[in-house]
């Protein structure tokens, strides 16, 4: 038996999120039926973390048990050929059989794009939330910076959260706004991704962050406002939850020693 890790990227655009739900047509179904086409054999994979209907990613980590025997190589080309086009495995390789896709995460990383030009940009609808609308990108950037720390979390997580603590640590949050795709002549905003990364998100709290901070954008709040949310610890006091396009699991990191495999860890 092996225990195969695996990350994948995906566009969420036509699928109901990652984990697998009774109406089918998750990202973890067409995975699944791809290993089945392949082996024969029916697993169950674990994945990272969820993603909901419409989110992306680009990095999400999961992994599975196998006894079959198929080369490392061969699974990438070979499960890529099974899937649809808007989902593709990036990297396959055995680990430690107690390695756990979620359990054994440290850090994980997501982007929320919004494209602040006037005009939508067709190639990358799917991909984006457009706002043309002026927004205050400095009130935004400092709203930004009172979800760093380790806090509850309770005003910016669903209602429908089902975990015992909402207490996470956000390590890093920014923004950075990237004009290279403005149209000469225009006074655009350019298209504004924020990356935020921590050991753990709640169900919607990214999405309801920038929710908040679109509002502090708008000038609905003030950037000091984000700080009253976090203390107040109800999901009445934030704003609403942002669409689920703009949203992207952007990377999420292991200490390297738990990929290892025994005979890997005796070579070096």
């Amino acid at each position: 038996m092996r225990n195969v890790f695996m990350t994948v990227s995906y566009d969420g655009t036509n699928y109901y999120g990652f984990q697998t739900q009774p109406g089918g047509n998750t990202i973890q179904d067409h995975l699944e039926a791809a290993i089945v086409h392949l082996t024969g054999e029916v697993v169950k994979i674990h994945g990272s973390g969820r993603t909901d209907a419409g989110v992306h990613a680009r990095e999400q980590p999961f992994h599975f048990s196998t006894s079959s025997l198929i080369p490392l190589e061969r699974w990438r080309l070979a499960l890529n050929g099974r899937l649809p086009s808007d989902i593709r495995v990036t990297e396959v390789r055995e680990v430690p059989m107690d390695f756990h896709s979620r359990r054994s995460a440290k850090r994980k990383t997501y982007r929320y794009s919004i494209n602040g030009n006037r005009v939508p940009d067709v190639f990358q609808r799917n991909l984006q939330y457009h706002h043309p609308g002026k927004l205050d990108l400095s009130a935004m950037r400092e709203g930004l910076k009172y979800i760093v720390g380790t806090h509850d979390y309770t005003s910016f997580a669903s209602r429908r959260s089902t975990k015992t603590s909402h207490v996470r640590t956000i390590y890093e949050a920014q923004m950075v706004v990237d004009t290279s795709s403005d149209y000469p002549g225009t006074h655009e905003q350019g298209i504004i991704h924020f990356y935020i990364t921590g050991n753990g998100f709640l169900q919607h709290m990214v999405r309801i962050i920038m929710g908040t901070l679109l509002e502090i954008g708008e000038g609905k709040r003030r950037p000091e406002d984000m700080g009253n949310i976090l203390e107040k610890k109800n999901r009445m006091a934030a704003g609403p939850t942002a669409e689920s396009k703009g949203l992207m699991l952007w990377k999420v990191e292991f200490n390297e020693e738990v990929l290892l495999l025994n005979s890997e860890i005796a070579d070096e």
